[in-house]
């Protein structure tokens, strides 16, 4: 037993308990952090190929698409609206 007291060790218990519980929180975290940026990763490609096919209709169509009228240059990025 520690030498100070019970609730000493029973302090150092729930610590450690507390510390194993955050430890799992964060490797959940981590886990569902990977999951959610594969994800949205996946879908910009699926909305890339999806504007690619409507613009490469537009042409067949012989209309203008109008992403292409309207990209205006933002902080380095491109946004289309």
């Amino acid at each position: 037993m520690d030498a100070r007291g019970p609730e000493a060790s029973g302090g150092r218990a729930l610590r450690d308990v507390a510390e194993n519980l955050f430890q799992e929180l964060q490797e959940h975290f981590q886990a569902l952090t990977a999951t959610l940026n594969l994800r949205m990763e996946e879908m910009g490609g699926r909305i890339e190929d999806l504007q690619k096919n409507v613009n490469d209709l537009m042409a067949q169509a012989g209309i203008d698409s109008p992403a292409q009228k309207h990209r205006v240059f933002l902080n380095s990025s491109l946004w289309f609206y």
